[in-house]
Parts: C-alpha cells; structure tokens; sequence
C-alpha cells in the first residue's frame, strides 16, 4: 500500500518549507490539495528553487479536495493508496486537517491501515500563540465559530464558564467577512476584554496586536479589515 504525507505548506513566506517537504511533495506521484491552482504555483516554485530535490521527471497529478468535495474524493485517494500509490495531503497554508480538509481522509487510512506520515511545519494557531504574549502552557483552539448567532453565543458562553474552572488562552479563526459579528457577540458575552488578533502571519503586512475589543472594533469601522484573522484570548 502507499503512503499518505500530511505536508504542511507556507502560510505566506515560501521559505517557511522545511527540506522534508520538499523532498516529498517532488517526489510523490499525486497530491490532494485544497486548490491546485495555488498549490501548481507552490509546484512551480520548489521544482525551480530546489531542482536537485527532483526525482521525477513528470509533474504530479493534482487532484483537488476542498471541504465540499471532500466526502466524493476519498473513494478516487483512497484507492490510489491501496493500490501502493503514495500521495501527499496539502491545504493551502499551513498544517493540513487544522480547520481544513483532511481528517476524514486520515481516518479512512486509519481504518484501512494505510501508513500515515504527518511532517512538522507552518500551523497560524501555533505562530499566533507564540507570538501573542498569553500563556501557551494551557490553550484550546476552537477553529471559527459557528454561523448562526445563538449558537455562536452558546459557545463563546460555554467556553467562559469552563475558563472559571480552568484558566486556558482560547483561539479561534475569523473570515474578513465574520470578525465583525464575532467580535461583537464575544463583546456582548466576555464583556470588554483586551484579546489579541493576529493577521497576515509571515507575510509583508504582519500584525499582531492587543486590544480591548471595543477599541479593535472601532479601527474596523474607520479601516475595513482584509484577510484571515486569529483571535486570541486568556480568562
């Protein structure tokens, strides 16, 4: 049977690639990538920048697995392993399976005892937490909150009461188009708590501040936030 690599991917510096992955993602046959456009320019760049790593001559056949394919692709990646085809799993940025496509693919190789390597690499939630001043020794991540506003609420309010019990640094994941709603709902439930948001991590614009939440949310009106956010907080 094949391999599956779990290879995680620049999140913004294309330096930020350890040797191992390269030497795996140009060496494998197929690679499951969230957008194989993004992930054929990463292609193009290592197979110029590190040419002595290749050892195929053909380019590896891209097959796309975002999180609304994901459930009908795993039949096709699946029976690429068990036939001894060794493939590696990308996301666009980051550690794969981390609030990513991946994990249902992992418990399927699990199940089928398909060898899984995972490599170390670049994961934002770890980056933010190191960089962010807050405790590390105890922190759970939430991945975004959920779409709809009650339920949003019931978990910022779960996760307050259990920060009584426990005191624990908390990270969740914002979309541009949701930091405004979730920072008003984690106002109308924490209360005016300084938190941390970061943004643009390894890349130009990098930004890592503390603030109350109130005061992030009246720089949002003035300057319209743009990119992913990871917003970090400790009760």
């Amino acid at each position: 049977m094949g391999t599956l690599y779990i290879v995680p991917t620049p999140l913004g510096n294309l330096q930020d690639i350890t040797l191992r992955a390269i030497e795996v993602l140009l060496s494998v046959p197929v690679i499951a990538c969230e957008d194989t456009r993004r992930t054929g320019l990463l292609m193009d760049h290592l197979r110029k920048t590190y040419s002595q790593f290749n050892t195929r001559k053909e380019k590896p056949h891209l097959i796309s697995y975002y999180e609304e394919r994901e459930q009908n692709r795993i039949p096709e990646i699946g029976g690429f392993l068990l036939g001894g085809t060794d493939i590696a799993l990308v996301s666009d940025a980051g550690m794969p399976t981390i609030s990513d496509p991946g994990y249902r693919l992992v418990k399927l190789c699990r199940e089928q005892g398909i060898e899984v390597v995972a490599l170390p690499g670049p994961s934002s939630v770890i980056l933010a937490l190191a960089t962010s001043g807050l405790p590390t020794d105890k922190f759970t991540f939430y991945g975004y909150l959920p779409e709809k506003e009650a339920h949003a609420k019931k978990l910022l309010g779960q996760m307050h009461e259990s920060n009584q019990l426990v005191s624990v640094t908390n990270i969740i994941f914002a979309s541009v188009h949701k930091i405004m709603g979730n920072l008003s709902w984690m106002q109308e439930i924490l209360g005016d708590i300084e938190i941390v948001i970061a943004s643009e991590l390894t890349k130009v614009h990098e930004r890592v501040q503390k603030k109350k939440i109130s005061e992030f949310l009246e720089e949002f009106v003035k300057n319209p936030p743009k990119g992913e956010f990871i917003i970090l907080w400790h009760e």
